[in-house]
């Protein structure tokens, strides 16, 4: 998709761009029935419909559709503008390109979701498109909430559950370099420096005990064995068993 230079018969190399104040004159005349202002408008934010589909990219979707998808968003961005608010165009319209796309997304998904939470989801959407017409900003949760008279975890789950997965390889950040993934960007609390540090330390202290020692402790902590177990397979008592034991692990505290 970043290398496509022409999507449904466009040329997106030789999309115009119109500066803020064009772009304020033509919605004017365009809220004034002006139809040659509309198709101005609309061919020159073309660019944005393309800017934001870039962040859909390795999702296994076609290009031309989503520029498509992404066009009726720009669409209704237009149709809906408020002329009167001051807000520059782009603000209102990259939200509204995105809610378009994502909906497209969500109603070709494989995944299923019950049709309660899609209902509520659905509900959540359209009072959010209607929020946005009259202020021209997205609302927060807390303000959804309240016009649908439901409780905020109600709206964060439904959104939730109609939200396209995300690969752990999309790219989220490039410089002329490496890309970033997502996966660069998850926490993982098992594989930290400190546990490895921890688990060398271990290692370590592990070696300076004696074989038997070893044996027990890889039988008691690692195999999950009973002393009596280990004693009955060492072939000593299960006392020694025990004593050796807590000498081993008193020598590994004192290590670490």
């Amino acid at each position: 998709m970043q290398h496509k230079v022409e999507l449904c018969g466009v040329n997106t190399s030789k999309l115009k761009v119109l500066k803020n104040e064009e772009t304020q004159a033509l919605l004017r005349r365009a809220k004034a029935g002006d139809r040659q202002a509309r198709e101005e408008l609309i061919s020159g934010n073309l660019r944005l419909v393309l800017s934001v589909i870039q962040r859909f990219t390795n999702r296994g979707e076609n290009a031309d559709d989503l520029f498509q998808v992404g066009c009726i968003g720009l669409i209704k961005a237009i149709d809906n503008f408020n002329v009167d608010l001051d807000v520059k165009f782009s603000t209102y319209g990259v939200p509204m390109i995105v809610g378009e796309i994502r909906r497209y997304l969500r109603d070709n998904s494989t995944m299923r979701v019950s049709r309660s939470m899609r209902d509520t989801a659905y509900r959540i959407l359209q009072a959010k498109e209607a929020y946005m017409a009259q202020h021209q900003r997205e609302p927060t949760v807390e303000e959804v909430a309240e016009l649908l008279g439901l409780k905020r975890e109600e709206v964060v789950f439904a959104l939730d559950a109609i939200l396209e997965p995300v690969s752990l390889y999309d790219p989220i950040y490039s410089d002329s370099g490496d890309a970033i993934c997502v996966m660069d960007q998850v926490k993982d609390k098992k594989n930290t420096d400190e546990s490895w540090l921890e688990r060398i330390a271990l290692k370590e202290a592990m070696g300076h005990l004696s074989e038997r020692e070893q044996k027990i402790l890889r039988m008691r902590f690692f195999q999950g064995k009973t002393q009596m177990e280990v004693s009955n397979e060492i072939g000593i008592s299960q006392a020694q068993v025990s004593r050796l034991e807590k000498n081993a692990l008193r020598q590994i505290r004192k290590e670490l």
